[in-house]
């Protein structure tokens, strides 16, 4: 099933979903479901027309481990629900878009291992604003490599592209760059769409990828 855009009540708990891996505003992110606690999630996000939030693990598994200590960053990223499909007994597949930042004051862990997050404070979306010449090298070869990306078969890629936005273009290089995972989280945390671009621009120049 597909669901349409949904928003968040910032005074409500927010129930999370801890990866290892970095979710961006206007990112994809396609998940295999099997936990119990996240399959009652799913059905509960669903069920009120809620997302969740993504976190990045700095410690721990994304499968419940008894005992083990689990800690993650502090500002994740709004999960809206794509698609929906069961894939199996007790299994789906999920297909999220991400939505807002957002940064949250404390979190707790359910008895089921369910996190959420309290104090939330949702962080502007970034202001549209065009690359400029200065980055045409980088929107250019983002085109470039979409193009090639789309062939695949396994491409899941944004439905629309911004490539006149600069906080756009940046996201979707961050996306694909091989940057570490804590590089990755802080050019997301970044409030400023063109110094982040301009971050991505630097790697490129510098990988000789531009």
């Amino acid at each position: 099933m597909t669901t349409a855009a949904l928003t968040v009540d910032s005074t409500k708990p927010l129930p999370l979903f801890p990866l290892r891996t970095v979710l961006f505003p206007g990112g994809r992110v396609t998940l295999k479901v099997f936990e119990a606690r996240y399959l009652d999630l799913i059905s509960s996000c669903l069920r009120e027309r809620q997302p969740f939030g993504v976190v990045c693990l700095l410690q721990g598994s994304e499968v419940r481990q008894a005992g083990a200590a689990t800690r993650f960053e502090s500002t994740g990223v709004l999960a809206q629900l794509v698609e929906v499909d069961a894939i199996g007994a007790g299994v789906l597949k999920v297909r999220c878009t991400g939505g807002q930042r957002f940064q949250w004051a404390s979190v707790h862990e359910g008895s089921d291992g369910l996190w959420s997050a309290q104090g939330l404070v949702l962080l502007p979306n970034d202001e549209a604003q065009a690359p400029g010449e200065r980055f045409d090298d980088a929107v250019q070869a983002l085109q470039r490599a979409y193009a090639a990306i789309s062939q695949r078969p396994d491409a899941d890629l944004p439905d629309e592209h911004h490539f006149d936005d600069a906080g756009w273009v940046a996201n979707r290089w961050c996306e694909l760059l091989p940057v570490p995972m804590a590089a990755r989280q802080q050019l997301m945390a970044l409030p400023d769409p063109l110094q982040r671009l301009a971050l991505v621009d630097e790697f490129l120049r510098g990988k000789q990828l531009i």
